[in-house]
């Protein structure tokens, strides 16, 4: 079945690309929650003419990114946290403590666009983050995990 998404669906597809799925995909799940609209003939004519106002911004905002992007290129943080004596975190590392630290450095991302490759990071050391500016643009961040 061919839908038409609404906002960005992570491992599918992001807002406005038409995609297929299965049909018990998107009759039960994206649809009624909103994520997805069935792509008739004319909600395609309809997208084509959104796409084609719409281009002209998208360019202007990757642009942006972009530019965002070399200002963060530089950038590697240290995030502090209570260790045992052998190295390992009470509790964990997560995207919120890399939100913050981004933060106080001046650069304001949310959270959700911030993915740490490791699962669950519980020792010192040295990582990276995958910071996703726009659908097009991503950094890498490294980040170093250090005992206070």
């Amino acid at each position: 079945m061919e839908i038409i998404l609404k906002q960005d669906v992570t491992n599918i597809g992001h807002k406005d690309d038409i995609i297929t799925v299965k049909n018990g995909y998107a009759r039960n799940y994206l649809i009624p929650q909103g994520f997805a609209i069935t792509a008739t003939p004319s909600a395609k004519k309809m997208h084509a003419e959104t796409m084609r106002q719409r281009a002209h911004k998208e360019a202007k905002l990757r642009e942006e990114a972009q530019i965002f992007a070399k200002k963060l290129e530089g950038v590697s943080l240290e995030i502090g946290a209570k260790t045992s004596t052998k190295g390992k975190i009470f509790g964990s590392v997560n995207t919120i403590q890399l939100a913050e630290a981004l933060a106080a450095q001046g650069f304001d991302i949310d959270r959700k666009n911030i993915n740490i490759k490791e699962d669950l990071i519980k020792e010192v050391g040295k990582y990276t983050a995958t910071i996703r500016l726009h659908r097009d643009v991503k950094v890498e961040i490294p980040f170093e995990i250090k005992a206070e």
